[in-house]
């Protein structure tokens, strides 16, 4: 691995020479530049990869311990208000916990959730926080650094693990490093990205990815209120290296949600995806390493499929990414009652990521809430939800998610309050003001906690039984995946293995009961005396197991009900 010092000084050189070439108008000068650099350090860190062992067998290793939880996003500001100022806080997170997890494993009435990922805590401009003006404090309206700390120790004694969303990819343009950079102060002035005259390109997606600002023009690739640090200087990575200690070491989380993470270093008109950037990621996993062992990265790289998201876990910039085309099969499968693409995005997934390190997610802060895609099926979403929680993978789950919350763009409206509660306040707060109005009456009124908490048949209880189910089955955790052969479109089959467990599980997708079903498997090493049902209902046959460890037209129930699941443990009496 390419030393930090070593990066350092390339980078030190480039940024001399940058500013040596003709004006920043030259574009095709800085371009070349930009690419010797990029050269220099690849080829550093290509001899540093080759100068060390690699570990070939990613299943041989010893899992992770996010592998072992089930993660809830939570916008801090729509969870729970405590004082009735209409905007939630730190403290409203600490009052809601036991609802995430009481601490007690024997218990099934908490939803059973072991790690929660904070939108962004910091200080910031927009009501979301993602454009930070203060990285070493606590958004005023959440709270203190004191109220994080305690949230942190509350999570803990409930076996909570804390990660927090680290923007690190851009900054507020209100933030002191941006307006000092904006008046060309010598301390800052190569902070951002900066030109002299308009590049003549638009951002990836179309946008405009250059502001004006005075006489000279500033990169932002999401909008001008968001400038992109630039990275070739080694000032801004050394900051980022601070900011990661203090809430690492300082405040105690126990990793990050990295935003934005393809956007980190851009090669002019190249704006995502570089290898630049990913080599940057690699020495700021290192740093957080050195640090805090054991800490925890999920990247986000916006709607790449597999095989782009695995080079970074790959190549140890992060450790886990979200995978979205996955999430997109999984929403399908449950619209459309057909497992053809959610069978081949499982086993892309299984062939393109080191062994489960990646991220799985129904919905995020950013995307039309499941419901609403669902048509608010509650069969549809029980079937999301069981892909998603028997899957392979590190599971995420969006507040609210888990009682159907509405939830269509603009993005405030898919970040409402917390619907605890059928009331004008949805017991989102005491007061009488809400930040951001509740959905419609009919949302509210068929989801919300209070509701459906003891109703055995609810998307609540459904989501509750399934995070308690994989927190008491390692197959589900950390196992294997093995495709099942089903004869049928809407029955999709998958064994999970583990060294401590087999379990089969099998979802019919369609809103249709399956008679006429056979599920089949042409070898395997199962070894089993007897059979049990662990989720669903009925008397389950046995396969027959054949001598290459297979079964042919195996049906465990008569008749699988619409839109239901079996997981079947095979158990061996030895």
């Amino acid at each position: 691995m390419t030393s930090i010092y070593m990066k350092d000084e390339l980078m030190r050189h480039f940024s001399a020479l940058n500013r040596l070439l003709p004006g920043p108008s030259n574009l095709q000068w800085r371009t070349i530049a930009k690419v010797a650099a990029a050269f220099a350090i690849l080829s550093l860190a290509l001899g540093a990869a080759f100068a060390q062992p690699q570990n070939q067998d990613s299943r041989a290793m010893t899992p992770n311990w996010w592998n072992d939880r089930v993660f809830y996003e939570i916008f801090i500001r729509s969870f729970r208000d405590s004082d009735g100022d209409g905007i939630g806080d730190l403290q409203g997170v600490i009052n809601r916990l036991d609802y995430l997890n009481d601490g007690d494993p024997e218990t099934t009435n908490d939803l059973g959730v072991t790690g929660i990922w904070l939108m962004p805590p910091a200080e910031a401009h927009s009501y979301h926080g993602y454009d930070v003006t203060d990285y070493y404090a606590v958004e005023s309206d959440y709270g203190t650094m004191d109220d994080m700390r305690r949230l942190i120790q509350a999570a803990r004694e409930r076996g909570i693990a804390v990660i927090v969303d680290m923007v690190i990819n851009h900054s507020s343009s209100r933030h002191p490093w941006f307006i000092a950079s904006r008046t060309e102060d010598e301390r800052y002035d190569d902070w951002y990205i900066w030109a002299d005259e308009h590049p003549g390109y638009a951002g990836p997606w179309g946008a405009p990815a250059w502001h004006q600002a005075g006489d000279r023009y500033y990169y932002g690739v999401f909008w001008d209120g968001m400038p992109d640090f630039n990275f070739l200087n080694p000032a801004v990575t050394r900051e980022m290296y601070d900011i990661a200690a203090f809430w690492l070491r300082d405040i105690g989380v126990d990793g990050f949600r990295l935003d934005a993470i393809k956007h980190l270093i851009e090669l002019d008109e190249i704006q995502d995806n570089t290898p630049e950037s990913r080599q940057w990621l690699t020495q700021y996993e290192a740093h957080l390493e050195s640090i805090k062992p054991n800490s925890f990265t999920v990247g986000e790289i916006f709607n790449g499929p597999s095989f782009i998201v695995s080079r970074y876990i790959n190549e140890r910039a992060i450790d886990i990414g979200f995978d979205f085309k996955l999430s997109e099969e999984m929403i399908g499968a449950a619209q459309s009652g057909n497992k053809r693409d959610i069978a081949r995005a499982h086993r892309n997934a299984m062939r393109d990521y080191p062994f489960n390190q990646f991220a799985t997610f129904l919905t995020n802060h950013d995307q039309i809430r499941l419901s609403n895609q669902l048509l608010h099926d509650v069969g549809r979403n029980k079937v999301a939800a069981s892909l998603l929680l028997t899957g392979p993978g590190v599971p995420f789950l969006y507040y609210g998610e888990e009682i159907g919350m509405s939830g269509t763009k603009p993005d405030e409206r898919i970040r409402t309050p917390m619907q605890w509660e059928n009331s004008p306040s949805a017991g989102f707060t005491d007061g009488n003001d809400l930040w951001e109005a509740l959905q419609d009456t009919d949302n509210l009124t068929a989801a919300n906690v209070a509701d459906q908490r003891d109703d055995s048949e609810s998307l609540l209880s459904h989501y509750r039984n399934l995070i308690h189910l994989r927190n008491h089955n390692p197959a589900l955790r950390q196992g294997d995946l093995t495709a099942v052969d089903s004869d049928v479109r809407g029955v999709y089959a998958f064994l999970r293995q583990h060294s401590q467990q087999t379990l089969l599980v099998v979802i019919n997708l369609d809103d249709e009961p399956v008679s006429d079903y056979g599920l089949s498997l042409d070898d395997s090493d199962l070894d089993f005396d007897h059979a049990r049902l662990i989720f669903g209902d009925g008397a389950i046959a046995l396969p027959a197991v054949n001598q290459s460890g297979g079964f042919q037209d195996y049906a465990p129930l008569p008749q699988l009900p619409p839109q239901s699941m079996l997981v079947i443990e095979f158990v061996s009496e030895d």
